[in-house]
Order: structure tokens, then sequence, then C-alpha cells
């Protein structure tokens, strides 16, 4: 795994700097992710530059690399699995090779193929590909955007990296909150592609790619995850899962390929576990495994992490996060996560990388991935139960069984009737709604701008992002069930945008640590796009093939316990430990500076906080939203400075 970065046709906008000087500049600014190896590709119309995780080939490999006759020229982040299958497919081909990375595998794929050999490449990736013959630039994402790619056009020039604050170290970029943008966050708890918080800041969107000639950038998609409408599976529960377990099998078997030991993260739940008891299988020697836990025991999965470690026998390490870990490390993980975050459950994850780290471990597998395409999440069984609910809303029975879902929420475990038909109550008639399953949860992030500043909401004005995501995916969606729709929603905007990002890459990447997902294999993807609903949700048992699949090959206390979100501590933890950043971010002085919040509103927030027994879920992620967002302008606007002579390593550049 590495970070990229570079610009294009963009000698006009840096002639007062020097270009070898600017790209180390904005290597450095995501050393973290690579800090092997820094490598640069410098010509007069496109530079480059590449920082190295050296996993695959650790003597070869350096980046930028060329092609033979050092017309194409690229620099590569991420993990191409079946790249011995391609390589041997080029070799017959005629194609000859000097490494024995993957890297140069999608070179000489793309040199073959153009812009189809994305079809070809099973991984996490994203690249950029300078063509010195016709002067044009190629860039590409993964399938589900496991890798990040930003870019901004400056006229006829463009800037591009694996994160924004390598792009702001180029001069002429300017650095501004994208207000709409912001709405979004507190809506869906990230922006909607291929926005970002930046303005004039995009992503390249997961499973597109972006060609830029003669100063115009053109984004296409080569990829969808999509129901399957005209072949659905066929066959029973029974064939599905022995097909599932094949592919899950072969999955696993690719993200194993590695010159380096790889671990897996055990979080007590099925697929973690999963994931577990298929290594253990491909490869029965020692695994190491790694996993967190919580000193409040509300959050705390320490139990069903050890049970799992036991029945594997892995060498099973863990730390412990404390409620102080989590405003001692919130500014940190912001930095990582370039974004306002909506929860607390980054910060965590990055202690976690750290603790892989420290025991000289680069490359881990995860479990993400399950819970979109199997139908796991609560929210899709909420969904479910509210469309129940809706067809006698009178009833005071049916919302009864809304309790069973977050028995783990000690506010909704012990609500009453009452209390559970207004809070999931909103909208219940509008089951008719593309979008019906997350209504309820994109009200809850909205109370954040309740606390805009009366600038900032005459800027919104009447900007309603639910209505506007409506608009662009309500015809994708004929056809699709209930907990299809879910899922679209959830694996588009939520898993991608916050889940494999501000939780995932950017939190492993802080420490230098490639996450590794078998269960994000777009043909496992698509199979399960293939499959019938009552195969992953059947009644209320979430991700029901899997459970069958695993009867008897892991503890029945794991198999059959209640699904239990993932989380973390939020405005209790940083009340009581984090009046450093409250001080810091959320006095007058601070408010009024960013402009963003009305300081009365923030400080009345404040106050109630602080005098209250419980914290509702709307004033936890109001609070944590403002907090966050203070932190990113602090870092992203007013505080980032370009790097200095005596902060910057050089890169070697490998076209001299």
């Amino acid at each position: 795994m590495c970070g990229i970065t570079g610009f294009a046709n963009a000698a006009r906008l840096i002639k007062h700097d020097n270009k070898e000087h600017l790209l180390n500049r904005m290597l450095n600014r995501i050393i973290h992710r690579g800090p092997d190896e820094m490598g640069l590709y410098l010509s007069d119309s496109c530079c480059m530059g590449n920082v190295r995780l050296s996993i695959v080939d650790l003597k070869g490999g350096q980046q930028p690399l060329s092609n033979d006759d050092g017309t194409l020229w690229i620099a590569y982040n991420g993990e191409v699995y079946n790249h011995l299958e391609l390589r041997n497919r080029l070799i017959q081909l005629g194609h000859s090779f000097k490494t024995h990375c993957d890297t140069e595998v999608v070179l000489h794929m793309y040199e073959e193929y153009g812009e189809n050999c994305l079809q070809y490449l099973n991984g996490q990736f994203a690249f950029s590909i300078w063509n010195e013959e016709n002067q044009t630039l190629f860039m590409a994402r993964d399938r589900v955007g496991i890798r990040p790619l930003y870019y901004t056009q400056i006229k006829d020039s463009i800037v591009y990296g694996s994160e924004i604050k390598s792009i702001f170290e180029f001069p002429e970029v300017e650095r501004k909150i994208d207000v709409k943008s912001l709405q979004q966050v507190f809506t869906f708890w990230t922006c909607l592609s291929p926005s970002t918080i930046f303005e004039n800041i995009l992503e390249v969107p997961p499973g597109h790619y972006l060609t830029f000639c003669n100063g115009t950038a053109k984004v296409q998609a080569y990829w969808e995850d999509k129901k399957v409408l005209n072949n659905p599976f066929k066959g029973n529960l029974e064939e599905a899962v022995e097909e599932f377990r094949s592919l899950f099998h072969d999955s696993v078997n690719l993200r194993l390929r590695a010159d380096v030991q790889v671990a897996a993260y055990l979080s007590g739940g099925l697929d973690s576990s999963i994931t577990t008891s298929f290594v253990k299988t491909i490869q029965p020697e020692v695994l190491n495994t790694f996993s967190i836990g919580f000193q409040d025991k509300d959050f705390d999965e320490s139990i069903y992490q050890n049970e799992v470690s036991d029945y594997f026998q892995t060498n099973h390490n863990s730390v412990a996060c404390t409620d102080a870990d989590i405003p001692d490390l919130l500014e940190q993980a912001i930095w990582h996560s370039e974004t306002p975050l909506m929860r607390t459950s980054p910060v965590p994850m990055m202690k976690l990388s750290k603790l892989v780290r420290d025991n000289g471990i680069k490359v881990v597998l995860t479990g993400e991935g399950a819970d979109e395409y199997l139908g796991g999440y609560n929210i899709f069984k909420e969904a479910m139960v509210r469309q129940f609910w809706a067809k006698e809303p009178d009833s005071k029975l049916r919302p009864l069984l809304l309790k069973k879902l977050y028995p783990y929420i000690p506010q909704l475990k012990n609500a009453s009737p009452a209390m559970l038909r207004m809070f999931f109550g909103y909208k219940l008639n509008e089951t008719d709604s593309p979008v019906y399953s997350h209504l309820l949860r994109w009200r809850n992030g909205q109370n954040v701008g309740l606390h805009f500043s009366d600038d900032i909401k005459s800027r919104i004005n009447a900007y309603d992002p639910i209505g506007d995501y409506v608009d662009t995916i309500k015809d994708k969606l004929c056809g699709y069930s209930t907990l299809e729709k879910a899922q679209y929603i959830e694996s588009k905007v939520f898993m991608s945008g916050y889940l494999l990002s501000s939780q995932g890459d950017r939190m492993g990447m802080a420490n230098s640590i490639e996450g590794r997902y078998p269960f994000l294999d777009h043909r496992l993807i698509e199979f399960c796009a293939s499959l019938p609903d009552e195969f992953k949700l059947n009644g209320m048992n979430e991700k029901y093939l899997l459970k069958q699949m695993m009867k008897g090959k892991l503890p029945d206390v794991v198999v059959n316990r209640p699904k239990q979100a993932y989380r973390a501590p939020v405005a209790n933890a940083i009340l009581k430990y984090g009046q450093v950043l409250l001080d810091k971010y959320l006095n007058s002085e601070a408010l009024v500076e960013s402009a963003l919040f009305n300081p009365k509103s923030v400080g009345q927030l404040l106050k109630k906080l602080k005098s209250s027994k419980f914290i509702s879920e709307y004033d936890n992620m109001a609070f944590i939203g403002l907090l966050t967002t203070q932190i990113l302008h602090r870092q992203y606007i007013s505080d980032f400075t370009p790097l200095r002579d005596n902060e910057v390593i050089k890169g070697v550049v490998r076209n001299k």
C-alpha cells in the first residue's frame, strides 16, 4: 500500500516554485502512507510521485515505474491480488517484466488493453498513468472505493493525490469549506461522491476512471454493484452456501498473497471470525490477530474476541481504548480523516492500527462488507419493522419489536412505548420513498444544522441534500425490494464514504497499515446481488447464509449472538477528559473565527450536555459534528501552511 500525488499541465502555475521541491512537499504530506521509499517522475508536462509501503517484491517495485520504452509511467497505490495470473497472460502476449510487483502488471495491462484493463483487475487500488506520447493522464479507483483518490482542476491544469492534504501543498489551490457538503456530512455522515468537504476538491468515485488531456478531465464509470435483474440465482440455500464458500475461500487466499506477514482483526463479531476461520484453513500456521477493547463495558466485546482467539489458537494481541483516549486522539484522527465526524469510532481504530504497527506487521485482513451485502445491519431490520408497523400505525405492539434491535443502547432498550413511537415514528408512512430505510438516521444527523451561523444558513438556504440524493437514485432502484434499496444506499453512501475511508483506509494508513477486505471481492458482491432476500435477511435473522455456512465451524456464542454495532464513547468521554479541546475549539472566539456556527446556540448545547444524566443520540451527534468541524477548520483552513525546507525528505527522481 502506498500514497500517490502529482500534477499535470501546470507549468504556468508553478513558475515561482521548483517543481521537484513542490512534489517532494506534496509527498511528505502523505509519507505516513508509505514510509519505506519515496520516488518522483518529472517532466515538462507531468510530475507525479509515490511514497511506498513495500509489501510485494520488497527489493524491486520502486515507483514511479515505466514501461520498456519509457512512454508510460505509473504511480500506484494498492494491491491487485490476481497479478500472478495476469502476469502469465501478459507474458503469453509478449510482454516482459523487470520486477515481480503488481505495479508493473497494472502498467502492462494498461499498455495492452487501455481503460478496459480495469475489468481484469481484482483488488483495491488508486493509480495514475502518464502517457508521454499523447500527453494524457489516466487515473482509476477500485470498484468500491477502498483506496482514496482526489483531484482538483485549476484552469487547464489538474492536481491530484491520495489525500487532500497533499493537494493543499500546491500553491494555487484554495482551501475553503463547502457548506453544502457540510450539510451532506451532517445528514449522511459523509459527502455524496464526488463532492468532498472542501470546495472544488473532488474524488474519483468508486468504480470510475478519469482521463485528463488538453486541459479537460473526463470521468466515466467502469463498474457498479447493482441488483442482478436478468440472471438471479436459481439454486437453493445449500447450493448458495457452497458457491459463496468457494468464492470466499478464493478471495481470502488471494488476499494472503504478500512478501510480508499478514494478520487479521478480530472484532468479536461473525464477519471477522469467519475471515479468521478461512485463514486458518488455508494457512494453518500461527496467525496473529488484533482487537480493540473498551474501558466502558457498554462498548466492549473482548469476551467474544477472546472466545474466537482461543477457538483458533491465534497469537492474540489487544489494546483497550479508555474514555480519555477519545479526546486525546481526536485531533489526530481528524487530521487523517480530512472530514468532520458524526461519531468517534475512527479513534479506537487508529489506536488499533498502531498496535499492529508496533508489532512489526503491515497487513491485516478485516471483515468489512459482509453486513452491507448480506443484510447484516440493524437498519435493514428497522426498515422492515417500520414498514410492518406502518400497515397499522396505531398499533401499540408493533413498535415494541424495535426494542429487540438495539439491546446495546440503554436509552432504546428501556424506552417506553410512547418514546419508541416518538423516535421511530418519523415519516413512518412514507414507505414508497426509495430512501425509506435511512430517513430516520438522516434526520438524527441533521440536528447539527440547527447550530449553523446565520451566514451559513443563508448560504445553504433551501438546499435539501436528501431530495437531491433521491433525484439521483430513484430511477436506478426500480424493481428493488425494500432490503435491496437499503443495501444499495448503505454500500454507496455509508460504506464507501465513511466506513472504508474515515474508519478504514485513513485510520490504518495513519500508522502505515494496509487493510484487506475479503468480503469486498467484486465477484462476491456480484454473487450476493443475485441472491434472494431471504438468503440474506431471513425474517429478522441477519446474514442467514453466513450463519448456515459456519454452523459447527465457530463457537455457537459467536454465530448466534445478537448483532452489536461497533461504537465508541462520545460526548461523556470528551466532557470528562477533553476540556482542553472544548476551550480550544468551542469557545466564542474560535466559533466567531470559523464563522460556521452560532456561539450562543453552541453554548446552550454545551450547557445542556453538562447538566444531562443521559445524552441522546441527537445531541451526541450534534456535539461531535460541531467539535470535529471546528478542529478540521483549524487544521486545514486557519492554520495550514506549506512545509518548510527543513521538514521535507527528498525522494529519488526515477526518470533521470
